[in-house]
């Protein structure tokens, strides 16, 4: 399932850009909040994660999109 093309585009497009975006919005306020320590944590290591989570997802894709034939 995660070999197709289609649940790539949605995993790398849509889905973890967006869980990078409310990750880093999560850290962000608590950093404003006053919980510093988690807040950076939150902010540093989840939200590359996700962030790097797309581009992998992007490149299994593009591998994946050169590798079927023909399907038109």
């Amino acid at each position: 399932m995660l070999r197709k093309p289609e649940t790539l585009f949605v995993l790398g497009y849509m889905l973890l850009p967006l869980l990078a975006l409310l990750s880093a919005i999560v850290g962000l306020t608590m950093i404003l909040g006053g919980n510093k320590i988690a807040g950076v944590i939150v902010l540093v290591v989840v939200t590359q994660v996700f962030a790097f989570g797309a581009f992998f997802a992007l490149r299994a894709r593009r591998t994946a999109l050169l590798e079927e034939p023909d399907r038109q």
